[in-house]
C-alpha cells in the first residue's frame, strides 16, 4: 500500500541551468533554473519557469529574449551562486570574474565558461500560478569543441551535466546504452 502525499512537482533530477539575461537598462544578470525541459524538436523549443518576483522575470518579460547556458559538475558553484544571490543587489558576471560572449542573434550575453550556449527567443508566455512557462525557439546553439564529434554534433556522453533533486546536485552521468540509438519514435520500451 502506498501512502497518498501532498500534491507537489515531484520530478527528479531536473537539469541546472544557468540563463543569462539583459534588461532595459543593459544591466546583465544570471539565474539559476532547475524548472526547465525540452518543448518542441522542429522548431526547436525549450520551456523555462520562472516567479514573477525572480529579478530576470522582468528582462525576459520585457526583451522576450534569453540564453541558457549549460554548466558542467566543475561549475556547480557557479550555479550555486547564481542561485542564491539577486541580480538586484548582485552584478554575478563580475562578482564571479566571468567572461561575456557575444551571441549572435540574441542582445543577451553569454557564459563564455559554459560548455553550450543555446540563444532562445521567446514565443508564449503562459501565466501558471506562482510562476510562469516561457516557452522560447533555440535560434542559434554555440558549443565549445571539447563537447562535440568528429561529425560535429553534440557528445552528450563528455557533458559531465548538473541535476537537481528537490534540496541538492547530482552529476548527470550515462549508466544505460540504449539498444536502438536514433530518434525517440524508433525506441521501443525495455524492461530492466
Amino acid at each position: 500500500m502506498k501512502k497518498k502525499i501532498a500534491p507537489k512537482p515531484w520530478f527528479f533530477p531536473r537539469p541546472v541551468l544557468l540563463v543569462s539575461t539583459r534588461d532595459a537598462a543593459g544591466k546583465d544578470n544570471i539565474i539559476t533554473i532547475s524548472w526547465a525541459g525540452v518543448a518542441c524538436s522542429v522548431p526547436p523549443m525549450v520551456t523555462v519557469s520562472l516567479r514573477r518576483s525572480r529579478h530576470s522575470y522582468a528582462a525576459i518579460q520585457a526583451s522576450k529574449e534569453f540564453v541558457v547556458n549549460i554548466p558542467t559538475t566543475k561549475q556547480v558553484g557557479l550555479a550555486e551562486f547564481c542561485g542564491s544571490q539577486s541580480g538586484k543587489e548582485t552584478d554575478k558576471f563580475a562578482a564571479l570574474s566571468l567572461e561575456k560572449y557575444p551571441a549572435s542573434v540574441v542582445n543577451v550575453p553569454m557564459i563564455a565558461v559554459c560548455p553550450i550556449n543555446l540563444e532562445c527567443q521567446v514565443k508564449h508566455v503562459l501565466p501558471l500560478g506562482s510562476h510562469d512557462l516561457f516557452v522560447a525557439e533555440i535560434v542559434k546553439v554555440h558549443a565549445q569543441h571539447s563537447v562535440l564529434r568528429e561529425d560535429g554534433e553534440l557528445d552528450e556522453t563528455s557533458l559531465d551535466g548538473l541535476a537537481w533533486g528537490s534540496t541538492e546536485f547530482f552529476r548527470v552521468m550515462k549508466w544505460h546504452q540504449s539498444a536502438a540509438p536514433g530518434p525517440s519514435a524508433r525506441l521501443r520500451p525495455r524492461v530492466f
